[in-house]
């Protein structure tokens, strides 16, 4: 394939690409990216939107440390 990344949302793909040395960037780690870039101005409501709408799980303690990786 010779991609650079890969976007997969599978627990078994995520395990056989740690098996294979890959690295991993989850949900909110490529949110971070994304504000970094420039590409998003905020993440809290990003990650409001998901847990309230989509059922996204995330810890307090985790969505605190994201929130201040952001700078938010």
């Amino acid at each position: 394939m010779n991609a650079e990344e890969l976007l997969i949302d599978e627990r078994l793909r995520r395990r056989e690409a740690i098996n294979l040395g890959l690295s991993i960037t989850g949900l909110l780690g490529i949110l971070l990216v994304a504000k970094r870039r420039g590409l998003i101005t905020q993440i809290r409501p990003i990650m409001d939107s998901l847990i309230w709408e989509a059922n996204f799980r995330i810890g307090p303690n985790l969505y605190r440390e994201v929130l201040a990786a952001a700078g938010e």
